[in-house]
């Protein structure tokens, strides 16, 4: 069975590959635009956006100075959700640097033995979102709503509650395998020494995330073809393609789908589309940490937002 399975997956991976390749040859233009689209997203706001703050990150993380940087609000978080300091600073810069923050420094926590692989699991199960100022900055002017409230609860306050609810049920017996187990300290390193590091590592990490938006993004092409061979009207045309794109890639789907169907991109954006988990994996691949078990998380996620909205607009609002 299982060599069957291996059987069609290779002829199924040739296939998409052969057809990948046809469309790039038959449709140069129309590959290049959704490409210099991808790439012009990663430089302008991904560049500027993350870089500093994977540079900055790199430097506290190696010169062990995470439990300072979260002192004064690990009194609070650090005794509501049962966590270390360490764990402290990875779910902070994972909720306000924003993706794919959360699964970078979960990942360098880790890497550099300041947390176990369980609570960097922990970590990686609802830390990973879309960043406040993006989503503030971006998605809600480009979506055309003018209210914040109800929105930032559905982007980050959700994720909080699910973060707690998996600390007191999933992870509740994963106290004496890690969550309060005292680490083994590491020897500190010089500030050049950690800021070399760190922009290597940042460098390489950006670099990837490039990689990833110029992909996913050249990947519009195929739901833009498919609407064409099926003469699709255009506004159906463009949710179409719009939709299908944001389960792609979800900055560049947002700018082609703009203010139609609002509430099903912020349905979408909790999962993040096929480019964030690629991206997720590629910054925790050197480690043992589970891509599967993300995936997972963020579908349940989905599927709690998709709930939320769906209560929130079924009752009258003044």
């Amino acid at each position: 069975m299982k060599t069957r399975l291996s059987f069609v997956k290779f002829y199924l991976y040739t296939f998409l590959a052969f057809v990948l390749t046809a469309v790039i040859l038959l449709f140069p233009a129309d590959c290049l635009s959704f490409a210099l689209k991808g790439l012009n997203l990663w430089f302008e706001r991904m560049i500027p956006t993350l870089f500093p703050f994977m540079v900055l990150s790199g430097i506290i993380i190696r010169m062990d100075l995470t439990d300072s940087f979260v002192k004064i609000l690990n009194p609070v978080l650090g005794r509501l959700f049962r966590i270390r300091p360490a764990c402290v600073y990875g779910m902070l810069v994972g909720f306000l640097c924003g993706f794919p923050m959360g699964a970078h420094v979960t990942a360098q926590l880790y890497e550099q033995k300041q947390i176990s692989r369980q609570e960097a699991a922990y970590l990686l199960s609802f830390c990973n979102n879309i960043g406040p100022v993006y989503f503030i900055s971006f998605v809600l002017p480009m979506l055309s709503l003018k209210e914040t409230a109800p929105f930032l609860f559905g982007m980050y306050g959700l994720p909080l509650l699910y973060g707690l609810f998996l600390r007191y049920t999933v992870f509740q017996n994963a106290v004496d395998g890690g969550f309060c187990q005292r680490l083994p300290a590491k020897k500190r390193i010089f500030l050049l020494t950690a800021m070399d590091e760190s922009v290597l590592s940042a460098l390489s990490g950006i670099a990837r995330l490039g990689g990833y938006m110029v992909f996913f993004n050249l990947l519009f092409i195929l739901p833009e073809l498919a609407a064409r061979l099926f003469s699709a009207k255009e506004g159906f045309a463009v949710l179409f393609t719009g939709g299908i794109s944001c389960l792609l890639e979800i900055t560049g789907g947002i700018n082609l789908m703009g203010n139609r169907m609002p509430h099903l991109v912020l349905c979408i954006l909790p999962f993040g589309g096929l480019s964030c988990i690629a991206q997720t994996y590629s910054m925790i691949k050197n480690t043992d940490l589970s891509v599967t078990e993300y995936v997972m998380h963020k579908m349940v996620l989905t599927a709690v937002t998709v709930l939320y909205y769906a209560l929130l607009y079924s009752f009258p609002r003044a």
